[in-house]
């Protein structure tokens, strides 16, 4: 049972210790800072420079327009297949996919009369 297993144990155990021995030669024989400055030391999040205040948020739509740019491009993934290999697939294809960009066409319009689209 254990044989089984050996090529997967082997390939994890060599993964770790590569892992460990690089992370040690680098601390070891990686350069050393000589003095840090505040603004390298300060985390760089969310594409904002360090000099904004911490408080600064993002406004809902920003996360809302990003999750549909998300919604909208995987449509794009699965009609790409689609268009491909249409004659192999055929018509049934063809009527299932035009189902699917209908429902997209109206949950786009919903959204967009919604005023989710809408930057403010």
């Amino acid at each position: 049972m254990i044989r089984a297993y050996l090529p997967a144990i082997v390939f994890v155990v060599l993964g770790v210790g590569l892992g460990v021995v690089f992370a040690s030669l680098n601390s070891v024989l990686g350069p050393k800072p000589r003095h840090q400055r505040k603004a390298t030391s300060e985390p760089y999040e969310s594409g904002l420079p360090s000099e904004v205040k911490k408080t600064m948020r993002f406004g809902i739509s920003f996360y809302l327009v990003a999750m549909l740019f998300i919604l909208f491009d995987i449509e794009t993934i699965f009609l790409f297949p689609v268009a491909m290999q249409l004659k192999t697939f055929g018509t049934f294809a063809l009527v299932e996919i035009s189902v699917f960009i209908v429902l997209l066409f109206v949950a786009f319009v919903y959204v967009w009369r919604r005023g989710a689209l809408e930057w403010k």
